[in-house]
């Protein structure tokens, strides 16, 4: 028949042995200075000082200040500015000169002769602006989707 005994097939064979950090490195003996540690890569990100941003592009200190003016100026039939309300399409600075492209809600607008020298006058009165320029334009055609979360809760379109 078969040559195993009862007491060999009784027997589980022993776990199998844990792996422990000190099998995959070697321990520094007294003697060894342990190595050094390699410089952390984070160092030299943490130590970078930001771009510097040009004053005329979006984050600028002189096309932030723009921004605000045009915050400023409120659309008289409805209680919002014309920035929020989403009347402005683009603020272009190229030095001291300044482009602003607007719409208005319709063509029919009643401010639509009075509202682009308003922006015009105000803009360039910001420190920095040397000249103001305001386009109207008509394509794309002004929506309420255009209008900011806080143009749209103030008017209880949210």
């Amino acid at each position: 028949m078969n040559d195993f005994t009862t007491e060999q097939l009784d027997h589980t064979p022993p776990p199998p042995r844990r792996a422990r950090v000190s099998d995959a490195i070697d321990e520094p003996t007294l003697d060894e200075a342990p190595a050094p540690r390699p410089r952390d890569y984070l160092d030299g990100f943490l130590a970078q000082q930001p771009a510097e941003l040009n004053p005329g592009e979006p984050g600028g200190q002189l096309y932030e200040m723009v921004i605000e003016a045009l915050k400023e100026i409120y659309d008289p039939e409805i209680p919002v500015n014309v920035y929020d309300l989403g009347l402005i399409y683009g603020v272009d600075v190229a030095g001291d000169h300044v482009v602003v492209s607007m719409t208005l809600t319709t063509p029919n607008c009643p401010v639509a002769e009075s509202m682009p020298g308003e922006i015009e006058m105000r803009v360039g009165a910001v420190p920095g602006v040397g000249s103001a320029e305001v386009n109207l334009v008509w394509d794309p055609p002004w929506d309420p989707q255009k209008m900011s979360d806080e143009a749209k809760l103030e008017l209880g379109m949210l």
